[in-house]
């Protein structure tokens, strides 16, 4: 029982003392009314304004006093309790214990209605029951979430993991056949490679989801951001024959962390990359849109059906499973984006259509001194979501 729970049963024996008082009083020879709110309207205000359902039945199963949330989560429809809280009333009355049951709807519900509500039911007073109930949904959903993510992490740490048990073995079988050894132990670099970069993104992924804070923020400018992606995204474009061409640089500033921006876009960079064909243009732009810095990554990839749109962000989702493998992606750079956005109060946005490309577009908060643009800034920017190529006077190629 929690807190909570020993507040309300202390508030219930009040309201329903002084429920019996005003009864007494109603009795008596009416006398002028003392001013101002009596304890039992106080208490009923109380039960009433609690974040938890609050219902009190009396001996034979009846609502004699409920709040609203105790509506809201289904414990209490037309003025009757849940069946099963009306047999764990009666199951506390025999024990004269705390009884605990799960009054989560049998219903599927759509919408956001609660799905998981728990409750503890204990005796009142003589022939009075009190219910507790509060909304568990928020805590299955984490717990599910958690399982899930486990469960995800651990099928992939085990294809590079066996692909390394494999591939060493196979040197200890080829030991005096040179070639093959080069060949084997280049396959073992790549595959302890694509383990790091995993766990590395693990690990930067649990960090922006979980309770560690953001580190100071401050005035970063978004060229430096730019640039410093550009060139971690250098080897793998130059590497696929891709040219990434920008914008003129704008002079625009936001309120962040350098280090998380440079790597949402470098993540990117590096889809846009490696959803392209050989030889197509990869463009980056950069603009100031109501309050809000918006860097735009543009391919002419192979794009992305709209059913899959809303889930690309998703952990280890791979619009291609093959394209992902064989350029070692891990399914964990998008839902960086995703969070790093969220977590500086911005968004990412995707348009895409399949044969065509995509544009993904990060926009993030500018910082509180940044002005919209005027007629001195560049004037270049994407006429379309998908741009036929490079700018007319391009700031930078890759």
């Amino acid at each position: 029982m929690t807190a909570t729970g020993y507040l309300v049963l202390s508030i219930g024996a009040l309201l329903i003392g002084g429920v019996a008082f005003l009864a007494g009083r109603a009795t008596a020879p009416r006398q002028s009314r003392p001013k101002g709110l009596t304890v039992a309207d106080l208490m009923a205000r109380v039960v009433h304004s609690s974040p938890d359902g609050i219902v009190v039945l009396n001996g034979f199963g009846d609502v004699v006093l409920h709040n609203a949330r105790a509506e809201e989560l289904g414990v209490v429809r037309n003025n009757r309790v849940d069946d099963r809280a009306r047999q764990a009333a009666e199951m506390a009355r025999r024990n004269g214990g705390v009884v605990a049951v799960d009054l989560s709807s049998l219903e599927v519900i759509k919408g956001r209605q609660p799905q998981a509500v728990h409750a503890t039911v204990k005796v009142l007073t003589e022939g009075f029951v009190v219910v507790d109930a509060t909304d568990e949904s928020e805590s299955v959903r984490l717990e599910a979430t958690r399982r899930d993510f486990v469960a995800n992490v651990s099928h992939e740490l085990k294809t590079p993991v066996g692909a390394l048990a494999l591939l060493a073995e196979a040197v200890l079988d080829a030991a005096d056949d040179q070639e093959e050894v080069r060949r084997f132990s280049a396959k073992i670099m790549q595959e302890a490679t694509r383990l790091g970069t995993l766990v590395t993104e693990l690990i930067a992924l649990s960090r922006l989801q979980g309770a560690e804070k953001l580190p100071e923020l401050s005035r970063v400018e978004v060229d430096v951001v730019i640039t410093e992606a550009l060139g971690r995204s250098k080897l793998a474009a130059e590497s696929a024959g891709i040219a990434i061409t920008t914008d003129e640089p704008s002079g625009l500033e936001v309120e962040g962390d350098r280090t998380l921006l440079v790597t949402a876009l470098s993540n990117l960079l590096d889809n846009a990359v490696a959803y392209s064909p050989p030889g197509s243009p990869v463009s980056v732009s950069r603009k100031l849109v109501d309050g809000f810095v918006e860097i735009a990554v543009t391919d002419r990839g192979i794009g992305i059906a709209e059913d899959q749109q809303t889930r690309v962000f998703e952990r280890f989702y791979r619009v291609d499973k093959a394209r992902s493998r064989a350029t070692g992606g891990t399914g964990l750079g998008l839902a960086i984006v995703k969070h790093v956005a969220n977590n500086h109060g911005g968004e990412v946005k995707l348009w895409s259509l399949p044969g065509t490309g995509s544009t993904f577009t990060l926009r993030i908060p500018a910082h509180p001194d940044e002005d919209e643009p005027t007629a001195d800034l560049p004037k270049q920017e994407l006429t379309s979501p998908v741009p036929s190529g490079a700018g007319s006077k391009p700031g930078g190629e890759l």
